[in-house]
């Protein structure tokens, strides 16, 4: 498509329904011997039970920090991506029950939040400034938010833990020893301390004192950070210098912010408040309950908060590099970026029409529509929706999509460093 020229989209201005985010996001300066440390523990499946589970299995460059599946697997799978299957030798309890969502800019310090229902999150109220699902169990020496959100996935036992009775650590977490001495942080950080190669690159980051599980966290958190910064897009070139946008991309941008009023949720730099939103989303998998509980429902930001008005709620997602990330929705209900914007149009009639089959599910054997199989959960899920439906012309979409395209950093999707070659652990690096 032709480029729109400066003086035409300042023309088109007035139709704007708020000023464009041209503030620039704040990056702190990270230490490169804790980045390139953090780099090889983030690819190393040495923090997992089992020792076959890394934090680039569900979180890898080739599907843009993400996994390109809606539920993914953790332990007992093999293989990356939509290629990742069951082991039968060691066959997954059940999926990861919410999407795993891209890494993208997480080290800019409005992060503050994170994962889809902001349980874990920057306070400075709390003794060790975080408010974590481990209340005041929390370990010290966590930087923020960011590095220790990097180390919960290892508590999970459908994620990198593995099942009771599988390894030392499968079976301190199912105890609950998650703190403290024998504890899976402590049983994970000896391994790691153990490797000399280790222990010689973090005498280079923190000094030869004993090394900690934050200290693990703290540089991963610095990889992250630094590997994906995503702030070089055709919309940042346009913001910083009025590069022009290509025609359809300018369009769909005064659509963004302008008539369809996308920018309510999506706004700042990264598009997103940061806030959690009732967007109608069908739900998929096993939800999130309790071990007690026999349901699949997952009311989202309502678990954290108590708060009914936080039923069905969920963090609204930076959108950056998100034509790259694929499937869309807590739970990946949607294949394609086109669906989701659509579902944002109606959401009651798409949460009522939503077909399961478009979903990216591994083959596993587990009942995958529990909620969406009730008519009672469904409506639940449609009474709390606070998104009001709207209409936009198919042309009007596409435009929206191209400029969703706008918000693309291919560098940042590369990865500044890449996957490491080998690890000091000795264990295969996924590719």
């Amino acid at each position: 498509m032709r480029a729109l020229g400066l003086a035409a989209l300042l023309a088109a201005a007035p139709a704007l329904a708020g000023p464009l985010p041209r503030t620039e996001a704040e990056f702190p300066e990270t230490d490169m011997a804790s980045v390139k440390l953090g780099q090889l523990l983030f690819y190393d499946p040495i923090l997992s039970g089992n020792r076959d589970v890394s934090c680039a299995t569900c979180h890898h460059p080739r599907f843009a920090t993400s996994d390109g599946l809606s539920l993914g697997l953790g332990d007992g799978g093999i293989g990356l991506g939509p290629d990742r299957v069951t082991d039968p030798a060691n066959l997954p309890e059940e999926r990861i029950p919410r999407n795993a969502p891209a890494l993208f800019n997480l080290g800019a310090t409005e992060f503050t939040r994170f994962f889809h229902d902001g349980r874990l999150e920057d306070d400075p109220s709390r003794p060790h400034g975080i408010r974590t699902p481990l209340g005041p169990d929390m370990a010290e020496g966590f930087r923020n938010a960011l590095s220790a959100q990097a180390m919960f996935p290892v508590l999970s036992p459908d994620e990198m833990a593995g099942h009771y009775a599988e390894s030392d650590v499968s079976q301190a977490v199912r105890q609950g020893f998650i703190t403290g001495k024998g504890g899976a942080w402590e049983t994970l950080t000896a391994r790691v301390e153990a490797i000399s190669a280790y222990r010689e690159q973090f005498d280079k980051v923190i000094g030869p004192r004993p090394l900690h599980f934050a200290d693990i966290a703290n540089v991963m958190a610095d990889f992250i950070a630094f590997e994906w910064r995503a702030d070089d897009s055709p919309f940042d070139r346009y913001l910083r210098t009025g590069e022009p946008l290509a025609l359809d991309a300018a369009a769909g941008m005064e659509l963004f912010y302008g008539k369809a009023g996308c920018d309510g949720c999506h706004a700042g730099r990264f598009q997103t408040d940061h806030d959690f939103h009732a967007i109608a989303m069908p739900q998929l998998g096993p939800g999130k309950a309790a071990r007690f509980e026999r349901h699949a429902r997952d009311v989202g930001r309502l678990r954290v908060t108590g708060d009914p008005k936080d039923a069905y709620a969920f963090r609204t997602p930076s959108l950056r590099n998100v034509t790259a990330t694929a499937p869309y929705g807590h739970d990946g209900a949607y294949a394609s970026l086109e669906a989701v914007v659509r579902h944002h149009l109606a959401p009651v009639a798409s949460l009522r029409a939503y077909d399961p089959a478009q979903a990216i599910l591994p083959a596993l054997a587990v009942e995958d529509t529990w909620v969406l199989d009730r008519p009672e959960e469904i409506e639940a899920i449609a009474a709390a929706n606070s998104l009001a439906p709207m209409e936009l012309s198919d042309a009007e979409v596409a435009n929206l999509l191209a400029f969703l395209g706008a918000l693309t950093d291919q560098p940042s999707i590369d990865g500044r460093l890449g996957v490491p070659e080998s690890l000091p652990s000795g264990l295969p690096v996924e590719r």
